[in-house]
């Protein structure tokens, strides 16, 4: 549940930015949480021809929020599966990728920098007076040398984070996602999830969690973590007999690539700050509504966040961190074919359009690869 403050902390920070392919406005806000812990990406030129966003919901602090924020995106370019045009591959490795960083003397100075945890006196961060060192020429392929010192051992973050990323190029957006943050599209003013909340009450969540020797209780991986799958969160991926996939809690992302064309309106990424009081076909309408007066996206973000806040904590809805990613497309690309937007089912096993909530479809992965029409 958190810690509240008394009264809500409602400064935001908003930010618009446009290419000649998209145009986008974002805001966070702390809200009534007594910190903020959500960090998000915003890169319209990723590459000449690619774009990134993404949203990282952190719980138990801050630092790997703001670890994704920083490297994620770095790490989805350096893969070589971007060079041969495998977005997919590359995200999903990129995600894996954030917990092997965050281990050892490295991991644990950059989480140290990020997290704030400078001597006031002597202005330096603990460990740094050790001279990290490469350890004898053993570099990984990105660069991320290894580095020796006191936290040479150290397993990662027992904090953690959510991620929610969108990567378009050309006609194609690629979907990454990692916990219950949420990537939604409209088109032609209907809600699409993009993403599938990772809840442990979910059956294939449940089988794997069972099948690491974690347990449910309350809704509540081990009765602590209420979603399923996240970024850190290294006290649930400690069983040395299983891949990273297969962990109690698990980096593993969902990947759904769509086709786009052009009946599609624009594309939401947010926190579940926003999904707890909004539903996905509720947002849409909002955002529609407001697109009629607004140009400025990211004020229509704010709206979203002051109508998301609630006026107390009596109930503990609409009290957390709330960020919100508003991006709309530039029509260059060709219109839907009636069978496109009729065909709902994907081309991976396992993976389906189906109704929620009678309005919104969803178009997500239970786990791996996914190609869809909506």
């Amino acid at each position: 549940m958190g810690i509240y403050l008394s009264t809500p902390k409602t400064e935001k920070f908003s930010e618009d930015g446009e290419n000649d392919r998209v145009r986008y406005g974002l805001s966070s806000m702390q809200g009534w949480r007594a910190a903020m812990e959500d960090a998000h990406a915003a890169y319209p030129d990723l590459d000449e021809s690619t774009s990134f966003f993404g949203v990282y919901d952190g719980h138990g602090g801050k630092v790997v929020a703001k670890f994704c924020a920083k490297y994620l995106h770095q790490q989805v370019l350096k893969h070589e599966a971007y060079a041969t045009g495998d977005i997919g591959a590359s995200v999903h490795r990129a995600f894996f990728r954030m917990d092997e960083m965050m281990r050892g003397q490295r991991g644990w100075r950059e989480l140290a920098i990020l997290g704030d945890k400078i001597d006031k006196f002597t202005g330096m961060i603990e460990g740094l007076i050790w001279s990290p060192k490469g350890g004898e020429g053993i570099d990984q392929d990105d660069d991320w040398a290894i580095e020796e010192g006191p936290h040479s051992d150290f397993s990662g973050p027992t904090s953690g984070s959510t991620a929610c990323v969108a990567i378009l190029r050309n006609n194609q957006l690629v979907v990454a996602n990692a916990g219950d943050s949420r990537c939604v599209i409209s088109r032609k003013g209907q809600a699409y999830n993009l993403s599938r909340d990772h809840k442990p009450d979910l059956e294939a969540e449940k089988e794997r969690i069972l099948k690491a020797g974690g347990f449910i209780h309350a809704g509540r991986v081990n009765g602590s973590l209420n979603l399923s799958r996240a970024i850190g969160d290294m006290e649930f991926k400690q069983n040395k007999l299983l891949p990273a996939e297969k962990q109690t809690v698990s980096a593993n992302p969902d990947i759904n690539t769509v086709e786009l064309c052009d009946d599609d309106d624009f594309l939401v990424l947010a926190c579940d700050g926003i999904w707890d009081c909004m539903s996905s076909q509720m947002l849409v309408d909002f955002i529609h509504e407001q697109l009629r007066s607004e140009t400025k996206l990211s004020v229509i973000c704010e709206r979203v966040l002051d109508r998301c806040l609630a006026p107390s904590t009596a109930t503990g809805e609409g009290c957390d961190n709330m960020t919100m990613i508003l991006v709309q497309f530039k029509k260059s690309i060709k219109s839907a074919s009636p069978e496109e937007l009729q065909s709902s089912h994907s081309k991976s096993v396992g993976t389906e359009s189906t109704p929620e909530g009678g309005q919104e479809k969803a178009v997500a992965a239970v786990g791996g690869a996914t190609k869809s029409s909506i």
